[in-house]
């Protein structure tokens, strides 16, 4: 199916939804510590996103239970919360999604818990790095097989386990839309960008191999070898801007951190 093109007012709500989303994540950024529960973690964001008149995009959707995803150290995307007390020197990537006026905003971040290993910490900062790469190539007349090229060489030249078979996709009025953004690929390939699309874009690197298996919850992903991993994710819209450059939906905000 063609990728759809958003108008400025659909993109204005998708901007709100981003809004909400980033909110979301300052406050949990606030929050996490050692001994706070995912499950903790998913009431705060429940209350922040029906606080600010928004709705979960998460909640419910084919029957998942959480309003956020929270993927703990091995764990890479789609963990169910749950009430084991986070350690120190362990790594959570929350999952926010909202909708405002029939609209999606999506964004994944991994925080540290406490102080971790400096070979996790890399991996935190080189997976964020890889997401500005993926977005710093999803401008007009690129093909989309270029946003997930920049997020592979990246990856690979730091030794890092790319994961395969999960990856961004489109967005708007549905959470999930065409195309699928997978996190490899050849930048002469895929569709020609245009102004107006959206886009979630979300490298997963593992510290280990490349592997993954599904739990029997048949939701949590996580590495086949037991690495830990890391995902990062921003909602983005493809814009003619004089310098080509893509529209963060979802902007990181400063946490106040106690």
């Amino acid at each position: 199916m063609p990728i759809t093109i958003k108008n400025d007012r659909e993109i204005a709500a998708m901007r709100a939804a981003g809004d909400v989303v980033s909110l979301v994540h300052e406050r949990l950024q606030a929050a996490i510590e050692p001994g706070i529960t995912p499950l903790d973690l998913d009431s705060i964001a429940r209350d922040v996103i029906y606080g600010a008149g928004a709705t979960s995009n998460f909640f419910g959707h084919h029957g998942f239970p959480g309003h956020i995803c929270a993927s703990v150290n091995e764990r890479i995307v789609h963990g169910i919360p749950d009430g084991r007390p986070l350690q120190d020197g362990d790594i959570i990537s929350v999952d926010v999604g909202a909708i405002v006026d029939g609209f999606h905003g999506d964004s994944a971040w991994t925080y540290a818990v406490g102080t971790v290993e400096p070979a996790v910490s890399r991996l935190l900062v080189d997976t964020e790095a890889a997401l500005m790469e993926g977005i710093a190539r999803a401008v007009p007349g690129n093909r989309l097989g270029a946003i997930g090229a920049a997020v592979e060489a990246f990856g690979l030249a730091r030794g890092y386990g790319i994961v395969k078979g999960y990856g961004g996709h489109g967005i708007g009025r549905s959470m999930w839309e065409d195309p699928h953004i997978p996190n490899h690929g050849d930048p002469r390939k895929g569709p020609v960008l245009r102004k107006g699309m959206t886009l979630a874009i979300e490298p997963m690197f593992n510290l280990g191999a490349a592997g993954t298996l599904v739990g029997g919850d048949q939701w949590t992903v996580s590495t086949a070898d037991g690495s830990w991993s890391a995902h990062f994710e921003h909602t983005i819209a493809v814009t003619d801007a004089g310098d080509g450059s893509p529209e963060i939906l979802t902007p990181r905000r400063a946490a106040v951190i106690h």
